[in-house]
């Protein structure tokens, strides 16, 4: 159901870090009201995002702790993942992609929610495999339970401004030059974070807008000239905390599970 003003209520996993604060800026810009589940003891990382938005604490590896919390939301947006495993104490990417996709589609079943947004990956050389399978594998469980959804196959994201490596200036270079442009990189190049976060925040706010499954081209369609350039109204105005860093290859999608 809407909220007493009408406004379309979305729950954003993955409050308080890089990306689920900026996806969940970009709902408060678009009119959402917005609920943010955060990990027990992330609750400082909101910032200013705290007083525009509702938040909860709970652990997306304890199924327990979802029963519940999606009910009366009209969409679940699940951003939790990391792009680093460690398999010896217990972090693989199964675990950190695959389950915490699985218990929050569960939440959304058991819950009655009727849409649901996965934050996946685009394919490209640079990333794990085992983590590009693992999200496939939540892709697929999504599938099979059968919740209406849509699934962002995103590239890595970086905020505009940052310092960034050569290696990822020429990668995003080389995607406006034909024929990379035309193969897998205008998919997999970086984008900014903020184009990233209004083509999710708009897909969740209209589902008809959106294909079942998304990528970079579909994403950046979704954002006008000028917010592509730069030069639109900034997703995260007053609502995001102090600028974080980019997200390079070695820094976590979302929050890790805590040791056993």
């Amino acid at each position: 159901m809407m909220n007493a003003a009408g406004r379309r209520r979305v729950l954003v996993t993955g409050g308080g870090t890089f990306l689920g604060d900026h996806i969940a800026a970009a709902l408060v810009a678009e009119g959402a009201d917005v609920t943010l589940l955060v990990r027990p003891g992330a609750e400082d990382r909101l910032g200013g995002l705290a007083e525009r938005v509702r938040w909860f604490t709970a652990d997306v590896w304890d199924p327990a702790s979802l029963r519940g919390r999606a009910r009366g939301h009209q969409c679940v947006v699940h951003t939790v993942g990391s792009l680093t495993a460690d398999p010896a104490h217990g972090f693989t990417h199964q675990r950190l992609n695959f389950m915490s996709a699985r218990n929050v589609t569960n939440m959304c079943s058991s819950d009655g929610v009727p849409f649901m947004v996965l934050l996946s990956t685009a394919r490209a050389p640079w990333l794990n495999g085992q983590y590009v399978e693992a999200k496939r594998e939540a892709e697929n469980y999504l599938l099979r339970v059968g919740v209406n959804a849509v699934v962002v196959r995103a590239p890595l994201t970086y905020s505009r401004g940052a310092p960034r490596s050569p290696f990822w200036r020429l990668i995003s270079l080389l995607r406006h030059i034909p024929p990379f442009g035309w193969l897998w990189l205008d998919r997999a190049a970086p984008m900014p974070v903020d184009v990233l976060a209004r083509g999710v925040a708009r897909a969740a706010m209209d589902p008809r807008r959106a294909k079942p499954m998304l990528y970079a081209p579909d994403l950046r369609r979704m954002n006008t000239r000028d917010e592509l350039a730069g030069r639109g109204q900034p997703t995260t105005a007053s609502a995001l905390p102090s600028p974080m860093q980019s997200l390079p290859d070695d820094i976590p999608v979302g929050f890790r599970p805590r040791p056993k």
